[in-house]
């Protein structure tokens, strides 16, 4: 069997953040600590959703998706790198590293497609407030949720596919805490130039239309708030829309932080460490940011914890 095909190769190697022994132990507590929060955070958003019929509404519907989202993102990457600080070792599987490269790649474009879709909920709720529940209805917030899982699920799939067809030499290493597309297709010994186009074309895609999407309804919002004549209208609703930015300037900073970081340093160590603001602190932040900035959900919150606390 020949070296550089795939099916000679069983493994890859990652070579995570750090190699020095003596900062593993140091690495596996953070992370562990972090994906810990990350988890209970948001399962705490999402039960707090669903437990309280004043949050039954299409932006805290939103809200808890992207906090299940989260915790499907988190767990892509993080317990494989926790494993393999644990067990000292780096392998991964050929169908692990490109079913991580799968479903990663799949939480990240629904992450981004739901933040657009929570930011054409605020455009509606503050330039067409008379009809929001009107337009904003069940059916319609199902099948934003329902067309963001498919068109993603489906431009991941085309990828993998088209990665089946690439070869890798044995003993292939991935300068990274996991399998990223970008590092994977470095790391191929065959032509990669369709997977290169291809990405380029899911970056757009899943990175520049929802972007766009994002800063036209805010263009919207803005320009109906210059519309209002009361200053205190104004305040109350454009604050509603604090959280969604907040998460979104998190979201598209972070990564645009790795992106830069990248092309400047050159260094896939750098941007491996870079990488980790986005991938494991941003899905940690988010529950925090929705919890403290939002009266509602605190206020949700506390009478969840003050049920709990009276149960037998």
């Amino acid at each position: 069997m020949e070296a550089g095909n795939h099916t000679g190769v069983s493994l890859f190697l990652l070579l995570g953040l750090s190699e020095d022994p003596e900062l593993q132990p140091f690495l596996f507590g953070l992370f562990l600590s972090m994906y810990l929060v990350t988890v209970l955070g948001n399962l705490l958003i999402i039960l707090t959703v669903s437990s309280d019929s004043h949050l039954h509404t299409p932006m805290y519907f939103f809200i808890a998706n992207l906090s299940f989202v989260d915790i499907c993102f988190v767990s892509t990457t993080v317990p494989k790198m926790l494993v393999n600080i644990q067990s000292q070792s780096r392998d991964i599987s050929y169908v692990g590293c490109l079913t991580q490269v799968y479903f990663f790649m799949a939480f990240v474009g629904v992450d981004d497609f739901l933040l657009t879709v929570m930011a054409y909920d605020r455009f509606v709720a503050i330039c067409h407030p008379l009809h929001y529940m009107v337009i904003m209805n069940a059916r319609l917030c199902d099948l934003l949720v329902l067309m963001c899982w498919f068109v993603v699920l489906s431009i991941s799939l085309f990828h993998i596919l088209l990665m089946v067809r690439l070869t890798f030499c044995v003993g292939t290493e991935i300068p990274h805490f996991f399998c990223e597309l970008a590092q994977l297709l470095k790391a191929a010994c065959s032509d990669t130039l369709i997977n290169d186009i291809c990405l380029y074309v899911a970056t757009a895609l899943l990175g520049v239309f929802p972007l766009t999407g994002i800063l036209f309804s805010y263009s919207q919002i803005v320009s109906t708030l210059m519309k209002m004549a009361s200053t205190e209208g104004k305040y109350k609703a454009f604050s509603t829309c604090g959280s969604h930015l907040s998460v979104v300037s998190l979201f598209y900073g972070t990564s645009l932080g790795v992106y830069l970081t990248s092309a400047v340093t050159h260094s896939p160590r750098r941007s491996s460490i870079a990488s980790v603001m986005y991938t494991v602190v941003t899905p940690m932040l988010n529950p925090f940011i929705y919890s403290l900035r939002n009266k509602d959900v605190k206020g949700a919150l506390g009478r969840l914890l003050r049920r709990s606390a009276f149960c037998p």
